[in-house]
């Protein structure tokens, strides 16, 4: 395990909630855990070490949400991300520098946040999740999600803000969002391990660390699940817009 301080622990600790929180509530707050190891970890190897953990949160959100998920919109996606996910292993493999990793994610989801309010209220009315007929649109919307979902999540673990304003778009209530983000982000951290792995982002030591961050992440879960019950639709997209945005402040500062 390695060596940290007090303060790297209780940094750590924080990441590690908002990781739970992210998992049962708001996408978008798992880039604020990300930012939060990156502060204290190897800037190269924190996504990895996180990996686990994120995984751990995900079975917990599909255990609560597993009946709300929209299939058809993970089927659409996941194509588009496993290309994105590629892209994001070359990436790793030639630029080593944090600074570009995070600036990168960070124009990523700005460019996301642009797109939705420029053209969102446009979107809404075509991209539904009832229609047997995928329009151009939809393909489109797909497309360019599922590469940035891919790439974003492999380099840092920072795809739900983009996975947000997918999903907000594709027009899905509210417990199809959570069961929708569970699932998709299950399947995807589970098909980033071995190429983590393969990376050399992750040892024997970052798993011990991730079992001693499992309170944290229990502690964010729990306040996720409690929050989500009191946000009305309404709000709940407001906020999502919300911390995607402050996710994308995080990744450029």
């Amino acid at each position: 395990m390695p060596d940290l301080s007090v303060t790297a622990w209780a940094v750590l600790g924080v990441a590690a909630v908002f990781a739970g929180f992210a998992k049962t509530a708001i996408g978008g707050a798992g880039v604020v855990a990300a930012a939060l190891a990156a502060l204290v970890l190897p800037a190269r190897g924190s996504s990895g070490t996180i990996l686990p953990l994120l995984i751990a949160g995900d079975f917990v959100a599909v255990a609560v949400y597993r009946r709300s998920a929209n299939w058809s919109l993970i089927a659409r996606l996941m194509p588009w991300v496993l290309g994105g996910i590629a892209l994001g292993v070359v990436f790793l493999d030639r630029v080593r520098g944090n600074r570009a990793l995070r600036v990168s994610i960070g124009v990523l989801i700005v460019v996301v946040l642009v797109a939705h309010a420029v053209v969102g209220a446009w979107l809404k009315q075509r991209l539904t999740t009832g229609t047997t007929r995928i329009t151009p649109a939809q393909r489109l919307a797909a497309g360019l999600a599922g590469v940035g979902v891919g790439f974003a999540t492999m380099v840092a673990n920072s795809a739900g803000a983009i996975m947000t304003v997918y999903l907000l778009l594709s027009g899905v209530t509210m417990l199809e969002f959570l069961g929708t983000g569970a699932w998709f982000f299950l399947i995807v951290n589970l098909l980033k391990l071995p190429f983590s792995l393969r990376l050399g982002l992750m040892d024997a030591g970052s798993l011990r660390l991730d079992l001693a961050l499992l309170p944290g992440l229990a502690i964010g879960c729990l306040i996720g699940v409690a929050v989500i019950r009191r946000l009305s639709p309404r709000h709940f997209e407001r906020v999502a817009l919300g911390m995607a945005g402050v996710s994308a402040v995080f990744l450029l500062t």
